[in-house]
């Protein structure tokens, strides 16, 4: 017969994970900050402002972009004579399904290469039969007016569609997927543009993003506060093309990645001399 005595001292697999959980808990509780609801909460309202009452905001005046120098329009012609509209679109079905696709993947890499025609350095662009038209300045709008009105000596009916293919504004910092954006319409708004990049993280400053604009020669730094519904009024809440936003990271995450690397190794110190206590017994 076999006599089994009961070891007090054996730690079992149940009571070493116990173990690394309280010790995962230790950390994740050193590690994580407290955040105030003030710094996290979008379009907070004003002190003023009763409890379940209405606010409105005065809106900027929307933001509608005109073609510039190294612009890649995408210019779509169709007519009653659908032969004669050939010439102004080169481009196979199965080109235009790669264009396609090539523009749905900009929105990760930020390169489309869908087919269109380059707007030279003094405004103009080039096209079959019409020659060369100067379209910069013009919005899309415009431009496709400008375009259609040329293209009635050759077609009967003519209806163009204009499309700027070099639309893009860039997310970077404390967001779920930072990544350079093509705008497919002509318009977005830096709550758009948030959403995109799957909103700014738990560690981000809501009440200091930043958004960085060329005008005229010049690089124009402007900070937007999330918190407040003021950012409605703001003229930078309509991105332009080419707009840089930036989230800063907030005190939690600089404090806890600092606290992270001044404990790491006591802590994996401790873990390993647990681990060597249950597999020496």
């Amino acid at each position: 017969m076999i006599n089994v005595k009961y070891n007090k001292n054996f730690v079992g697999p149940t009571r070493t994970r116990t173990i690394l959980l309280l010790c995962v808990a230790g950390l994740h509780a050193i590690l994580t900050g407290c955040l105030s609801a003030q710094k996290i909460t979008y379009f907070q309202s004003g002190p003023n402002v009763a409890l379940g009452s209405t606010n409105r905001v005065a809106m900027p005046d929307t933001y509608i972009p005109t073609i510039k120098p190294s612009d890649v329009l995408s210019i779509q012609v169709s007519s009653l004579n659908p032969e004669a509209s050939v010439m102004f679109n080169p481009y196979t079905p199965m080109s235009m399904a790669s264009a396609t696709r090539n523009s749905l993947q900009s929105n990760v890499n930020g390169l489309p290469e869908a087919p269109g025609y380059l707007v030279l350095p003094d405004g103009q662009v080039d096209l079959p039969l019409i020659g060369i038209q100067k379209v910069g300045g013009l919005t899309v709008s415009d431009a496709a007016k400008l375009i259609r009105e040329k293209l009635k000596t050759y077609l009967k009916e003519p209806t163009v569609n204009v499309r700027n293919l070099t639309f893009r504004v860039s997310v970077l910092g404390e967001v779920a997927r930072p990544s350079l954006f093509t705008v497919p319409n002509d318009q977005i708004t830096l709550l758009e543009a948030l959403s995109l990049a799957g909103d700014i993280t738990i560690y981000g400053r809501r009440e200091n993003v930043l958004v960085i604009r060329e005008e005229n020669g010049e690089k124009v730094f402007a900070r937007i506060d999330l918190t407040s519904r003021d950012l409605f009024r703001s003229p930078y809440y309509y991105l332009h093309p080419n707009d840089v936003v930036y989230v800063e990271p907030g005190k939690a995450r600089i404090s806890n990645a600092s606290q992270f690397y001044q404990l790491a190794p006591t802590i994996l110190s401790a873990l390993s001399f647990i681990a060597i206590i249950i597999t020496s017994r």
